[in-house]
């Protein structure tokens, strides 16, 4: 089946600007406004059993993209979603994209797919543990059966079918059973099928914004995704992902006072707008969520195995050097906001000399350095108004070398 979408008003989208808690100075939007281009795309719908669905969740060959949620059923729910299967009851529909030959990228129904997996595998996530596991799933794309059979992350999934108002009423006869002991019904339950509907987008060429719109669409009730957000799966690469590793290191959550990683990449986003300004400057022309666009782009073709290895390494130097701070060295004076704009500063000018001289030993950031840098009256001025422009981020730079230097 083919579909064409097309909306030859343009409809503009108006993204929400959000203003963030953690960050200092302005209230510079998180994503764009444009408009929605003309849309040429394939639907093709296809009835997939669960069997299949679970191996192909297990091999990697459906991922799940970056912006999209940890699963957030509880045991009852995903309980009633296996029941309906088992009594051969429709379930709604799921999206997936395909982008060249790659994995499917599962754009709506990860909650109804993921239980049927954990079901199968016989393991239910803990509700703590569920960032820890989609990170394990964004690295390598599946689950390896010893993490599965951790019992720190997991704990046995048996169906929880209790009868109505919690426990009145007539129990379901599949309350209890686990995918292992269902008898009969395990193979009713794997030949099952669940509607999916591929999408690959034909025209334009250049970008895959349908796959956004057609997930903001299906969501409408929600937040709008964030532009970071959508950058982990429109740049998806290798080095996003070695980004959301980094971003667990113990020393940098201790720089920004935030144990655990945000749930929309705003910390990932620091990361990103740190080394665009350290290893891209002179590619820098506003906005700033347009040049962090074309940095991901970069960085997804150019950047290989052993650049991200180097960026790895720079960033654990960085943070060495970061030993002597306190831990508020990057907040806002008094308060606990993290200051975004002080930090990539810093970060960019510390490790500059280390690009330029392999040799070069980064500097030990002192305590006294950062607080100049924050008081400069030429600082604060570059971050009143206008604070992407090139002359005012250059002139952050400027300061941060200025004083890092003198040293």
């Amino acid at each position: 089946m083919r579909t064409n979408v097309s909306n030859s008003a343009k409809v503009r989208i108006e993204y929400d600007i959000m203003e963030e808690d953690w960050r200092d100075y302005g209230k510079e939007a998180l994503a764009t406004s444009g408009y929605i281009p003309e849309y040429d795309i394939t639907a093709v719908p296809n009835d997939f059993n669960v069997a299949v669905i679970v191996s192909f969740i297990d091999s990697g060959a459906i991922r799940i993209p970056g912006f999209q949620r940890n699963f957030i059923w509880d045991l009852a729910r995903a309980s009633r979603l296996i029941e309906s299967l088992l009594l051969g009851l429709p379930v709604p529909q799921v999206f997936l994209y395909q982008h060249d030959r790659g994995p499917l990228l599962l754009i709506d129904g990860q909650q109804r797919l993921m239980s049927l997996y954990y079901f199968v595998m016989g393991r239910f996530p803990k509700r703590e543990a569920r960032a820890k596991i989609r990170g394990l799933f964004d690295i390598s794309g599946s689950l390896d059966k010893s993490i599965l059979h951790d019992d720190e992350l997991f704990s046995n999934f048996g169906l929880s079918l209790k009868g109505q108002d919690g426990g009145s009423g007539a129990q379901s006869p599949f309350h209890g059973k686990k995918y292992a002991t269902l008898g009969d019904e395990r193979r009713t339950l794997d030949l099952r099928t669940v509607r999916n509907v591929v999408i690959k987008q034909v025209r334009p060429t250049d970008d895959h914004s349908s796959m956004f719109e057609v997930f903001n669409r299906l969501n409408s009730g929600g937040v709008n995704l964030s532009a970071q957000e959508l950058r982990m799966s429109l740049y998806d690469s290798e080095f996003l992902t070695r980004l959301l590793r980094l971003n667990t290191w113990s020393k940098w959550r201790r720089l920004l006072q935030r144990p655990e990683p945000d749930v929309r990449f705003k910390d990932v986003e620091i990361l990103l707008r740190s080394f665009a300004l350290l290893l891209w400057l002179d590619e820098y022309r506003p906005s700033m969520v347009k040049f962090l666009n074309r940095f991901s782009g970069h960085c997804k073709y150019q950047f290989d195995s052993m650049m991200i290895d180097h960026v790895e390494c720079l960033f654990a130097e960085f943070l060495d050097a970061c030993s002597d701070l306190p831990d508020n060295a990057f907040l806002v004076a008094g308060g606990s906001r993290f200051n975004m704009h002080l930090f990539e500063v810093v970060f960019a000018e510390a490790l500059r000399p280390r690009l330029d001289d392999t040799s070069t030993a980064v500097k030990t950031l002192r305590a006294a350095d950062i607080s100049a840098i924050d008081q400069d009256s030429a600082f604060r001025d570059a971050l009143l108004e206008g604070t992407t422009k090139p002359a005012k981020v250059k002139a952050r730079l400027r300061i941060a070398k200025k004083v890092l230097s003198s040293r």
